[in-house]
């Protein structure tokens, strides 16, 4: 059974670094069956978050295929990857477009995360497009199963782990360079 991406956008009031408030609307991403389970998981998604008042102003089916989330990262990027295709009866090459949520610090590390993804993939592939997504956080679906269990727990942690402060990297590969040619006086 394929997985359903609800995008729910909520709204709430919100204590900004200053201590002021002010009414923000956050896009959230929930797996499920129907708009109205949609509805239902947020409402107790957000309850768990938001101890005042908050509405839902929309419910849309969201265009991504899968979800990943990694390790020490904090943002959403959403990476579009083009399947190629060679049409045999026509004799062309054919485009299929499939949208991937990534969790990245930046979109470089995003690129990778896409990368490391799709590198099991046995067709060919590039990536045109890739920029931070608005979602402010991903609810799957886990039924409760026993097998279950363990992934719901694997996603959190992947998910909830905070990035690591990653010290400048200095190269210390050397080059051969040409010798530079002496200028004519």
């Amino acid at each position: 059974m394929s997985t359903t991406w609800y995008e729910c956008k909520v709204k709430y009031r919100k204590t900004d670094e200053t201590g002021g408030q002010k009414i923000t609307t956050e896009p959230y991403l929930v797996d499920a069956l129907s708009y109205t389970e949609a509805e239902s998981r947020i409402n107790e998604e957000m309850s768990a978050y938001i101890s005042e008042e908050f509405k839902i102003t929309n419910i849309k089916v969201a265009n991504y295929a899968e979800i990943h989330p990694f390790e020490n990262a904090d943002r959403w990027f959403r990476s579009k990857v083009s399947l190629l295709a060679y049409d045999e009866e026509s004799g062309k090459e054919r485009k299929t477009n499939m949208y991937l949520l990534v969790q990245a610090n930046d979109v470089k590390e995003a690129y990778d995360n896409t990368t490391s993804v799709m590198k099991g993939t046995m067709g060919d592939y590039t990536i045109p497009a890739i920029s931070e997504s608005p979602i402010m956080d991903v609810f799957p679906y886990f039924s409760g199963e026993e097998g279950e269990l363990e992934q719901l727990e694997r996603f959190n942690a992947l998910k909830g782990s905070k990035p690591e402060v990653v010290a400048e990297i200095v190269d210390h590969m050397e080059f051969e360079t040409a010798p530079e040619e002496e200028a004519v006086v």
